[in-house]
């Protein structure tokens, strides 16, 4: 699709170089650290910083139009971004807080946005394995003579292996669930990639070890502190992700069918792209893929919403955010079937020959299974329908786990934890 982008050439640029490799890379499971450089270093990391900081200064809507069309080119890397344009969304969230009470945001916001502006990643490591976190982290922040320390094991870190810093769910000692951002490039981190999914399997989602890790005071922050939609905001980077497959297969089919000069003596045409049957399955692909742009772009605008709540009263944030978490929620129920039906109509169009293991043409329907295994849509649509029978709110943080372990944990939670506050959670899992 030739969509105006709203960011510079260079970064137009990067984005086309990255499909270029994404099919060989597909191949061999070679993860794309050149090209996330090449990305950083054309500003993918900084599209909501404001200008006046060193961004791009985008709204939601243009920022997904971007990260659509990475999406299309490679649909792991998104992906990986999302802990990032978390952890920015918090900053700039903090940053007009700050500035309403003062006249400019605070150091610790300037510090970080100075940071994003010169090119630093963030990547996600909040999920545990086994029976980690289902009720409360395993992973530990305390205090020594030195200052804090975080240690625990940390899965689905996606991104983590590309990023300078670490966004980490961690308890202290007061079994307070905290959000603390760790330099990756110290003793105390082990990234491995051992992310052994089979689809989406470049995204750096292995498993981080974090050993007495030091992480500054600064950098301590309540989790049920930070914007009341990280876990929507997270939601709608997989959907990026379900529409960039869809509009990949769409391009695939209608490529590789142009170029078919082989076909059956009983087919409708001698050529293969003027078949009529053809051309409606690649059309059937084109239409999903179309709706899961526009969709992806309508809960885009639902964070757009929740973002401009931000200078209005609690109650009316919360609000907001649960409207995006609907959305969200929603958008994952609706699309699942449709992109997992239409990436396999590649091979309706292309016959045997489209099962070929140098095209890789399974990569499609592969990561789109992956992606609409996380944040499972049976509870989405659960959720929905409670929230239009019953006026029940929305689940907006949640987590994931082995429920013995919580059991055991039980007598650690403060004892004024009202029952329905999540203590951890969950991006991807």
């Amino acid at each position: 699709m030739n969509i105006q982008l709203p960011v510079p050439q260079i970064l137009h640029d990067a984005i086309e170089r990255v499909g270029l490799s994404a099919l060989d890379r597909e191949r061999s499971r070679e993860l794309a650290r050149e090209e996330v450089k090449d990305l950083v270093a054309a500003g993918i990391g900084r599209l909501r910083v404001p200008e006046s900081a060193g961004g791009f200064g985008l709204d939601w809507v243009q920022t997904t139009e971007v990260l659509l069309e990475l999406a299309a080119q490679d649909s792991n890397i998104p992906q990986v971004l999302r802990g990032h344009f978390a952890v920015q969304e918090d900053l700039l969230w903090r940053a007009a807080a700050e500035t309403d009470a003062a006249s400019d945001p605070g150091p610790l916001v300037q510090r970080w946005l100075a940071r994003l502006a010169a090119g630093e990643l963030v990547g996600n490591a909040w999920t545990e394995p086994g029976k980690g976190g289902f009720h409360q982290s395993g992973t530990v922040v305390r205090e020594t003579d030195d200052g804090h320390v975080v240690t625990g094991v940390k899965y689905y870190t996606t991104g983590a292996i590309f990023a300078d810093w670490l966004d980490v769910t961690a308890r202290d000692a007061a079994g307070q669930e905290l959000a603390v951002l760790v330099r990756r490039d110290q003793p105390g981190v082990e990234i491995d990639d051992d992310w052994d999914g089979f689809g989406q399997r470049t995204t750096g989602s292995g498993t981080a070890r974090l050993t007495d890790a030091v992480v500054e005071e600064a950098e301590l922050r309540g989790l049920t502190d930070r914007f009341p939609y990280q876990t929507a905001l997270y939601q709608h980077f997989l959907l990026i992700v379900l529409a960039g497959v869809a509009e990949a297969a769409a391009r695939d089919a209608a490529s590789l069918l142009h170029e078919r000069s082989r076909t059956f003596s009983h087919a409708n045409t001698r050529t293969p792209r003027t078949d009529p049957q053809l051309l409606q399955a690649v059309g059937e692909v084109d239409a999903v893929a179309a709706l899961a742009r526009a969709q992806v772009l309508a809960t885009a605008a639902s964070l757009d919403a929740a973002f401009a709540a931000r200078s209005r009263t609690q109650d009316a944030q919360i609000e907001a955010a649960n409207i995006v978490e609907l959305a969200t929620g929603r958008a994952q129920v609706a699309l699942h079937r449709p992109v997992l039906e239409a990436v396999t109509r590649i091979f309706d169009v292309l016959g045997a020959s489209g099962v070929s293991q140098s095209r890789s043409l399974d990569r499609h329907w592969r990561n789109a299974r992956t992606v609409t295994s996380h944040n499972p849509w049976v509870y989405k649509a659960r959720i929905a329908g409670d929230h239009r029978v019953n006026g029940t709110a929305p689940v907006r943080l949640w987590s994931v786990g082995e429920p013995a372990l919580a059991e055991e944990s039980a007598a650690a939670t403060p004892a004024d934890t009202p029952a329905d506050t999540p203590v951890s959670a969950a991006p991807s899992a």
